[in-house]
């Protein structure tokens, strides 16, 4: 009988705790993690949330930039942190979708981390140096065809979203190009510039950067729909490459284990950031696409891209070294 009781005060006091849970967070600094080096794309979206989330929840929130193996040492990091809300990452679809199929984790995706919120999508461009004789899809396809692997494409480097995107459109548009992997994305637009390489896929910010000069031709964006940076740039999709998307998303994720009631106040606080004016102004201003997915729409997208990239890294044959 006195066993029967407990458990029925257990099963009442359950529910009653969870608002006294959520209420009672944070109880000290929370910790962003992010698996990118401080001063590039991230920052758009890391620090302004930073500062929103110490606003709104009382505590200082500090960003802890870990770079190296594709993020995984991040991600590793993160996944050991005690499961209380007081660490949560801020990550690419390059850490969360495509290093596990590159990397040996010691972590399973699905099982280490909640999702929590999808923030926004950086699109590429599909661009060439001026010199190179094409000015449409239809007309580099042709190109490629008919020169087939005397075209150069510069990427960031090996399993990079750069590289996975032109991997996909060789495999969607049947041609062969040559792979030229640079250390990053600021070297491998220089190249580009240079003419040491004929096409690759460029971040907006460098598109934006560079449009007026006349070096570059921007043909095409990879997402579905085109940016409001560049209306009358088309999608490939639209440019005839069918079932063609690759975009760099970026998401909040939590260690899994923290409580739900923890993980509904850090998402509405995070979305919260997401819809403000502002916040959609600088991202758009960056050349990103906001978005305000909750964490079944981060969920089903991790799905759909971890599958999607592990597919081409096995059929296309990519390893790091």
């Amino acid at each position: 009988m006195i066993k029967r009781r407990l458990l029925m005060g257990l099963a009442v006091a359950t529910p009653l705790a969870r608002p006294a849970i959520a209420q009672s967070f944070p109880a000290r600094p929370i910790t962003i993690i992010m698996p990118v080096a401080p001063g590039g794309p991230g920052d758009v979206l890391g620090r302004p949330l930073a500062a929103a989330l110490s606003a709104e929840l009382g505590q200082p929130v500090v960003i802890d930039n870990r770079t190296g193996a594709g993020g995984t040492i991040a991600m590793d990091f993160a996944a050991r942190q005690r499961p209380d809300g007081h660490t949560i990452i801020l990550a690419s679809n390059s850490t969360y979708a495509i290093a596990p199929h590159l990397y040996q984790t010691p972590y399973d995706n699905d099982r280490a981390f909640a999702p929590l919120a999808l923030l926004a999508v950086a699109p590429s461009f599909l661009t060439l140096h001026r010199s190179v004789p094409a000015n449409t899809v239809a007309e580099f396809i042709a190109l490629c065809r008919a020169r087939p692997e005397a075209i150069t494409f510069a990427t960031a480097g090996i399993g990079f979203t750069s590289h996975l995107a032109t991997e996909l459109f060789m495999a969607k548009t049947g041609v062969s190009m040559l792979h030229v992997p640079y250390r990053g994305g600021a070297p491998a637009t220089q190249a580009l510039l240079a003419g040491e390489c004929d096409c690759n896929f460029m971040e907006a910010a460098f598109v934006r950067a560079l449009i007026g000069t006349g070096n570059i031709k921007p043909l095409a964006i990879t997402t579905a729909q085109r940016s409001p940076l560049f209306p009358d740039i088309p999608t490939l999709q639209e440019s005839g490459v069918e079932g063609f998307e690759s975009a760099t998303y970026w998401g909040m994720m939590a260690p899994a284990g923290v409580p739900q009631p923890v993980l509904d106040r850090i998402t509405a606080s995070v979305l919260r950031f997401s819809r403000r004016d502002e916040t959609r102004a600088a991202v758009t201003n960056a050349g990103f696409i906001p978005l305000n997915g909750d964490a079944a729409a981060f969920a089903a997208h991790q799905r759909a891209d971890t599958a999607l990239w592990g597919d081409v890294i096995r059929t296309r044959g990519i390893r790091l070294s």
